[in-house]
């Protein structure tokens, strides 16, 4: 079997459809893994897949608008992604707008592409570890639920009001709907100009500083995953825009998450070891990510981890060099139980299209070396620091009447015996399957005991066979 080639590769996820495009948007940015000839196949798919048909496109237009609502408008769309394609229009008051809209047809397409994922999971199952079942299964989960918010466009509006009043002083510029045009097959919005952030001709042009404009990006993000706990989950660079001055501006808003309070604390204690080289802590907090299981052993763990940051803290290897001992090192993991967890999908996805981002513009760009930093000194604001020493010794202050008012009840219910531990289900989890596999070889064991007897008292000509079953199970018992 030979590798497609890259326009192969495009038309064939093209052909696939909207969930196998999703997919490949992330690996279009990852300019470390593909070479250039990939690149450019692979980064159509952001906002260069075909156009629907003109019947098909005039169809949806009625749908969404009854009354003609522009005074012109360009039936030749200027973006087309997998969701739905972008039109150049005029208001009747001379504004000019972004018209998205949506695909028709693309919710039964998408819901189909998840009965299929779904039934292939089923059918393969068998095949996967425990963690690797229930890391695939809160892919498909998570993917089903996010792909079906996303085809709705009313979602997306809500989306893009929430965001736009959430980070309205972040210096980061969004659209802004006009709410009256808008419905599930048409989003109307703000025209917004710039390069797509991987414009490098453009941005180079216009003297655009790179690192200044990867560095707010990181910024912001880590704003939106460690301060606020609501991000934009979708930052491949179709949706990514830098004006000629320099400023960054956001579009598409289909897919926003919220990150949990307890993933945030994870994250935060994942930086915070990273920074300190404290590996052992590094795979702790990854527990409590949950993108190590619970079992996982500590120390070879942390030694694996060690290795990794020693080649990406590396300035001197090429990106070839760095991935082939990036590769080895991870061989040398496979059997160990590393898991996917909800919460963690879209954090880690963000991030690998961001350091894809990164490397666009500069040689061994990565998220030891290069984003590190940049998150590091976020970690204050992150756990509410303010900006002023004054400020966060006030708000401590504040806090010790219910400091006081805990140690108070904890004490009383020491003293009553009442004291509860709570598990986390991660524990809980690997808990009942050590007992269910614990069960399982007891009962075959006393199972095999059985048929000893049974066949005794069927024939006593079984004897030697009976006492071999008899004696196997009581085996299985003292040995297992």
């Amino acid at each position: 079997m030979k590798p497609l080639g890259a326009r192969e590769l495009k038309e064939t996820i093209t052909i696939l459809g909207a969930s196998f495009v999703k997919l490949s948007q992330v690996l279009a940015t990852r300019a470390d893994f593909f070479d250039k000839e990939y690149i450019s196949q692979l980064k159509e798919l952001h906002d260069q897949l075909p156009p629907m048909r003109e019947d098909t496109f005039r169809e949806v237009y009625a749908r969404a608008f009854k009354d003609e609502p522009f005074a012109r408008f360009d039936s030749k769309a200027i973006a087309s992604a997998s969701i739905g394609q972008v039109h150049l229009a005029y208001t009747h008051d001379g504004q000019k707008v972004a018209v998205k809209l949506r695909r028709l047809g693309i919710e039964q397409r998408v819901r189909a592409d998840i009965r299929i994922i779904s039934t292939f999971n089923a059918l393969f199952r068998p095949l996967f570890s425990h963690t690797t079942k229930n890391s695939i299964e809160a892919v498909i989960s998570e993917f089903a639920k996010m792909i079906l918010e996303e085809v709705s466009l009313t979602q997306e509006l809500r989306n893009l009001q929430k965001f736009a009043s959430v980070y309205k002083n972040s210096g980061v510029k969004f659209p802004t709907p006009l709410v009256t045009l808008c419905s599930d097959d048409a989003l109307v919005m703000s025209y917004e100009e710039g390069f797509r952030f991987d414009d490098k001709e453009n941005i180079f042009k216009h003297k655009i500083d790179f690192r200044s404009i990867i560095a707010k990006l990181v910024d912001f993000y880590t704003t939106q995953m460690l301060i606020n706990g609501y991000f934009h989950a979708d930052p491949h660079p179709g949706n990514l825009l830098v004006s000629k001055e320099g400023e960054l501006i956001l579009l598409d808003f289909g897919m926003v998450k919220t990150v949990p309070n307890s993933s945030r604390v994870a994250i935060i204690e994942l930086l915070k070891a990273a920074n300190e080289q404290d590996y052992e802590r590094y795979i702790a907090a990854s527990k409590k990510l949950g993108t190590v299981a619970y079992e996982a052993p500590v120390a070879e763990l942390a030694e694996f981890t060690s290795k990794m940051f020693e080649i990406f803290s590396n300035d001197n290897l090429s990106s070839e060099s760095m991935q082939q001992l990036a590769f080895e090192v991870l061989e040398s993991t496979r059997g160990l139980p590393f898991k996917l967890p909800s919460d963690a999908i879209y954090i880690l996805r963000v991030s690998a299209i961001i350091e894809g981002l990164g490397t666009t513009y500069i040689e061994n760009f990565n998220g030891i070396k290069d984003i590190l930093p940049i998150l590091q000194k976020n970690i204050p604001r992150a756990l509410g620091a303010k900006d002023s020493i004054i400020e966060t010794i006030i708000d401590e202050i504040k806090e010790i009447p219910f400091i006081a008012k805990d140690l108070k009840s904890a004490l009383k219910k020491i003293s009553q015996n009442e004291l509860q531990v709570e598990l986390s289900l991660d524990q809980l989890e690997w808990i009942k399957r050590d007992l269910k596999e614990s069960q399982k070889a007891t009962a075959i064991s006393f199972s095999l005991m059985l048929l000893g007897i049974f066949a005794i008292l069927y024939d006593k000509e079984l004897d030697t066979l009976a006492a071999a079953l008899f004696a196997f199970g009581i085996a299985r018992i003292l040995y297992k």
